[in-house]
């Protein structure tokens, strides 16, 4: 599997990805009615350094990364990561993650965090602890479950 910075080129492989992760409401803060325009300014903004994973020419997951904070909190690095519905379980996100751990070293980073994983997408918190993530807190009911109703978001760090 191939892991390259995104393109212009693959803005509709990206939307693609991205539309039914946002419409589904399950695991993203972002509004579910969000325009395609607005969606791929946020995913692809110039605060970010974009990636896809694509495997004989087909893209299955995204994720991008930035920093954290600004000034001195711009050592840690934050990333947002879906792969395509079709794609899970093939280890796209495992390999998504491994990337974004080495680039992030590349880049100077020390450490990664991810703000806000709702507690009730349970394979992305599997992965990101079995990647050596920590939960270092947890928001009470701080996210509206489609179905699930108010469940808890955990925030996870790691060093690098």
């Amino acid at each position: 599997m191939l892991i390259r910075l995104a393109s212009a080129e693959d803005r509709a492989e990206i939307w693609s990805i991205v539309e039914p992760v946002i419409r589904a409401g399950e695991t993203y803060t972002l509004d579910r009615e969000m325009s395609e325009d607005d969606a791929l300014a946020y995913w692809l903004g110039a605060d970010k350094e974009t990636f896809v994973a694509e495997e004989n020419g087909a893209i299955l997951g995204t994720y991008y990364m930035r920093p954290n904070q600004a000034g001195a909190g711009r050592h840690v690095c934050n990333c947002g990561f879906m792969t395509r519905g079709s794609a899970a379980g093939r280890g796209v996100a495992r390999r998504m993650c491994e990337h974004s751990l080495e680039h992030a070293r590349s880049r100077g980073y020390r450490a990664m965090q991810f703000n806000f994983v709702v507690s009730a997408n349970e394979r992305a918190v599997r992965l990101w602890r079995s990647s050596g993530f920590q939960i270092v807190g947890r928001l009470p009911l701080a996210f509206h479950h489609p179905t699930r109703g108010y469940v808890d978001a955990f925030v996870m760090y790691r060093r690098l």
